[in-house]
């Protein structure tokens, strides 16, 4: 059938027959918020390239969850600065690291959060590696070896799901033998299955003081060209027992979001990283782009390419449009 007795905008002329036909809906139920903490009392500190983000001690980061949870985001993501870093970034897997501090407070003071922790160690080393590094390279199987301690002292103070963000050969399945090792076999594994080397990490790079101080991360992080790679990673860490799959960035990655989806059929998060969040924050602040229509746009369109969940900075805001449309 075709025009004129077909009309494809017969089912677009108000918002009701809209809303009646729109094939991909956001939910609250879909958001994970990434949360900085910070060692101190009292501290809230901007980050001067993530507008709306902060740092926050303990404390504050408790009285930001409570918040978080009356918006209805389901989980957090968290991400710690240590007070000392060095080269084996020793505080990450401290039993009173900063991170395992955050989780045992906020399981204390906020009920029913997911808490998710991030499994790196390039917030914690003084200088910036994701791992152990031996003349000049991080060396893969040692870098394991602290892998494992770090899920396991996270999952030990509460943590409700661990996500390994190093890119390390063999963590899935080396970490996920640790946790039952230790009884923690019901802690799901999120796998940054495909993160790739992108300029789009700046801000985060700012906000954690986590950029490399030698080199980069290129001999771990994804080549941003391949595209079959990137299944290839992710087939290794469905084998190894992820239980959910990040695809890191998100924006300029979506085709692979779809793809992934397509051939595994597995819950998938798409992170949408602080660069991406940054470039809408300066577009709306120079008047270029309505932020709130812009957000609601890009987080709607993650989910239309697969994405069952996804790890954003515009979480709350968008919880609050979320809000306003339902009683709109």
């Amino acid at each position: 059938m075709a025009f004129p007795e077909q009309r494809l905008r017969r089912l677009r002329q108000n918002e009701n027959l809209r809303r009646m036909v729109r094939e991909t809906v956001l939910s609250v139920d879909d958001l994970i918020y990434p949360l900085f903490v910070q060692p101190g009392d009292k501290k809230k500190t901007e980050i001067g390239s993530m507008p709306g983000n902060y740092r926050f001690s303990v404390d504050e980061l408790v009285e930001e969850c409570n918040e978080i949870q009356k918006l209805g985001i389901p989980a957090v993501i968290l991400f710690g600065i240590p007070s000392h870093k060095d080269k084996h970034g020793s505080e990450g897997i401290a039993d009173e690291g900063i991170v395992q501090q955050a989780i045992r407070a906020i399981k204390e003071g906020v009920s029913g959060l997911v808490v998710i922790t991030d499994v790196c160690f390039c917030e914690y080393t003084d200088h910036g590696h994701c791992g152990w590094v031996k003349d000049g390279e991080v060396d893969n199987d040692k870098t394991l070896e602290m892998l494992q301690k770090m899920a396991v002292s996270h999952a030990r103070a509460g943590a409700d799901i661990v996500a390994p963000s190093d890119m390390m050969d063999g963590r899935v399945s080396a970490i996920r033998s640790a946790l039952d090792q230790h009884r923690f076999q019901n802690i799901p594994i999120m796998s940054y299955a495909a993160k790739f080397a992108s300029t789009f990490y700046g801000p985060f790079r700012d906000a954690a003081g986590s950029s490399p101080q030698f080199g980069n991360r290129r001999s771990y992080q994804m080549d941003p060209a391949n595209g079959d790679e990137a299944l290839r990673e992710v087939e290794l860490d469905v084998e190894e027992g992820a239980d959910i799959i990040i695809i890191k960035p998100a924006m300029a990655y979506m085709d692979l979001i779809w793809r992934t989806k397509q051939r595994f059929r597995m819950p998938i998060a798409a992170y949408n990283v602080s660069g991406e969040y940054s470039m809408v924050k300066a577009a709306s602040q120079k008047g270029w782009i309505e932020e709130e229509k812009t957000v609601f746009e890009l987080l709607t369109c993650l989910k239309r390419a697969g994405a069952d969940l996804i790890i954003t900075y515009f979480a709350k805001i968008a919880a609050k449009l979320l809000e306003d449309r339902r009683h709109g």
